[in-house]
Parts: structure tokens; C-alpha cells; sequence
């Protein structure tokens, strides 16, 4: 008798890892296939006020002769802001770096950007290197005010309406194949 109950345990032994296998392998498949695009993570801070912060400036970055500023969370009301978080150290943050001198042209559009966890000689070396798109640069050392813009990593692209508000979230590089994308979406922001 007893060998009659302990058959029934032994296959579900061997039975149940499958199916917790197979369980897992479709939750996989429904992300994978979902045609979700993942740099889309959903972001809380999407339609409310950017968080409170306030950062100094990157020594020694000089623009047209004079100092570039470091900006808080009360310079990004008024006009559209692009507020990009990057670092020297960030590879695809290079790759980027061409369409947001790019987009910098654009008078309707103030560029920021925040600069994370970043040594502040290479923060300058590469500016100087790549050109500066940013009206404004904030340096933000141990990642806390990145940390409460949301950021997972850099580099990562905020849109901030007029109102203060942010509009969008881009994670991951801006490239151009999605840069025509990044820009209808400030298009849909100056609109409104």
C-alpha cells in the first residue's frame, strides 16, 4: 500500500519541474512576442511635475566664453526641455552625443543634461571632444537626483513640457533609427 502512495509522488517530482518550466517559457514568449518595445518601460513620473532637484554646474565648462550653468528642477518651466542623462564613461552616450547637437539646434528646444557618476576632467574632455549640445549641465556625482528622475541606466531621455511636467521617457541611446520616433514625440508635446 504504502508503495502504491509513493508512486504518485515520485512522477509528480519529475512532472512538476516541467511544467513550472513550461509555465515560465510562455510568460517569456508572450513578453517576447507582445510587440512591446522594452527601451518603453512604463514610468510613473510620465504626466506628473519632474522631481525636486538641484544640481551645480560641471566645473570649469565654458560656453561662448562663459561658464555653463548647473540647473534645477525650477529651470525646466517654460520652454521645452530635453533632459538627457549621460556619462563620459557610457558608450552609447557617445553613439547619441551627434543627434543631440543635432537637436540643440532647434531654438524651440532647450537641451540639459545631467551628468551621472562621472569623473569631471572626462566630463570636459568629452564635450570638448564631441561638442557641447547643453545649455545646462548638472552634475549629479552619487546618481541620487537620476535616481529620482527613474533613470535605470545611461543614457536615458526625458522630454519636459513647458509646464514642467515630464512628457516622454527614452531609455537606452537615441539613434537614428528611432530618433525620427523621439522627434514626433516633441512635436506631439510642443503641440499641446
Amino acid at each position: 500500500m504504502a508503495e502504491a502512495a509513493e508512486r504518485p509522488r515520485s512522477r509528480l517530482i519529475f512532472i512538476l519541474p516541467g511544467l513550472v518550466f513550461l509555465v515560465l517559457a510562455g510568460l517569456f514568449a508572450v513578453q517576447l512576442f507582445s510587440g512591446r518595445n522594452p527601451a518603453e518601460l512604463p514610468s510613473v513620473l510620465i504626466n506628473k511635475p519632474v522631481p525636486t532637484f538641484s544640481l551645480a554646474p560641471l566645473e570649469g565648462l565654458v560656453a561662448d566664453g562663459k561658464p555653463v550653468p548647473g540647473f534645477s528642477n525650477e529651470d525646466l518651466k517654460g520652454s521645452i526641455t530635453v533632459v538627457n542623462v549621460w556619462a563620459s564613461w557610457c558608450g552609447p552616450c557617445r553613439q547619441e552625443h551627434p543627434l543631440l547637437v543635432d537637436l540643440a539646434k532647434d531654438p524651440s528646444i532647450r537641451v540639459v543634461g545631467i551628468n551621472q557618476r562621472d569623473n569631471p576632467d572626462n566630463a570636459r574632455r568629452f564635450l570638448g571632444a564631441l561638442g557641447n549640445p547643453y545649455a545646462a549641465v548638472g552634475v549629479d556625482p552619487n546618481g541620487r537626483a537620476s535616481i529620482d528622475w527613474g533613470v535605470y541606466g545611461v543614457p536615458e531621455t526625458f522630454i519636459v513640457g513647458p509646464d514642467g511636467t515630464i512628457r516622454h521617457k527614452h531609455i537606452g541611446p537615441l539613434t537614428p533609427e528611432n530618433f525620427g520616433a523621439f522627434k514626433e514625440k516633441l512635436r506631439t508635446v510642443a503641440a499641446k
